[in-house]
């Protein structure tokens, strides 16, 4: 969260943290997290995004993709 600072979270900063959670950047890839941030960025009109959400979400099970989108509420909740 630290790459955000106090500036609003931009779709584009959203899908640079989903590409980064995807390639394990900061250790283990972590999918869910990636399909959470890739979603937001979509909802906030990235469309690379959408389509990367779509491309992982068939390596998740129902209820990873569960858990993506209760975090990815729960953030939009908290920001």
């Amino acid at each position: 969260m630290a790459i955000m600072g106090e500036a609003p979270a931009t779709a584009d900063i959203l899908f640079q943290m989903g590409l980064d959670s995807a390639c394990g950047r900061s250790g283990r890839a972590d999918l869910v997290a990636a399909h959470k941030w890739f979603n937001l960025a979509a909802m906030k009109g990235n469309q690379e995004a959408a389509r990367y959400r779509k491309e992982i979400s068939v390596e998740m099970s129902a209820a990873d993709i569960a858990e993506a989108q209760r975090t990815a509420r729960e953030w939009l909740q908290l920001h």
